[in-house]
């Protein structure tokens, strides 16, 4: 995993993507005119929004049907209840509220606020606006664009993040994360290996997808950058099949609830 140099590059000239777009071709068409091949190796982190405009995961809010659950709730946070609504359909548990923020557990099993649904850089009509849901299932659609670039281009071996942000307990601002893997470990145990002094490790584990998925949003940017796409260049990681699962902390083990 280790590296001397880590290379982040982003994709530049990337358009805005609609439902239905082949992200394939769109990747290798920025890439192609940006004069870069990929390598074996490599890693493509994917701003979670291209992967959600490309599945049509568009909700509208005059098309939802508001619950009493989400009245109240909605009156709390001080929220629109029809947004309230999708965030309660989107999530298994809502953990902690207050006005202007929602914190659930997501169906997918991470904790995020208002269950990862964005209203930023998203064009909407007033008269019926529209939010975007994350994926499905980020580990597959991870894995569908991988497997489709490895045969786009001969490469045998990428690897692909889909990544979001989100604030952190006991910190301010919010960081890149990964919620979508495909190809490599996404979180590397390294208990039981020497430290400098040869006392073993106990407790190490490194969230390597989280660290790149970090990494690459200084590029991606928050608003109006158009950078949605970063290729990571210059690490090692170690193959797995696994996906992002192993980036949840289990329910027992979560001292935050």
């Amino acid at each position: 995993m280790s590296a001397n140099e880590l290379r982040l590059i982003a994709v530049e000239g990337f358009p805005l993507v609609e439902p239905g777009d082949d992200l394939v071709s769109i990747i290798l068409a920025s890439l192609k005119k940006m004069s870069i091949r990929l390598l074996e190796g490599d890693c493509l982190v994917l701003a979670q929004k291209v992967i959600s405009k490309a599945e049509d995961r568009y909700a509208y809010l005059n098309d939802v049907s508001v619950t009493d659950e989400a009245e109240i709730l909605a009156n709390k946070v001080e929220k629109d209840p029809r947004l309230v609504q999708l965030i309660l359909d989107e999530s298994v548990e809502v953990i902690r509220h207050r006005p202007g923020a929602v914190i659930v557990e997501h169906r997918l099993g991470y904790v995020h606020a208002n269950a990862g649904i964005d209203q930023s850089n998203i064009s909407s009509s007033p008269d019926n606006p529209r939010v975007l849901l994350l994926p499905q299932n980020p580990d597959s659609s991870a894995d569908q664009l991988r497997h489709q670039l490895q045969l786009a281009t001969g490469v045998e071996h990428l690897n692909i993040i889909i990544s979001d942000s989100a604030g952190r307990a006991w910190r301010n601002g919010i960081a890149g994360f990964a919620i979508g893997t495909s190809g490599f470990e996404a979180v590397v145990d390294e208990v039981g290996k020497a430290d400098l002094f040869a006392r073993p490790l106990e407790v190490t584990q490194i969230a390597v997808a989280d660290e790149l998925a970090a990494a690459a949003s200084i590029l991606m940017g928050q608003a109006d950058n158009a950078i949605p796409v970063v290729l990571v260049r210059g690490v090692s990681l170690k193959k797995s099949v696994e996906g992002s699962k192993g980036l949840i902390r289990a329910r027992e083990q979560d001292l935050f609830r």
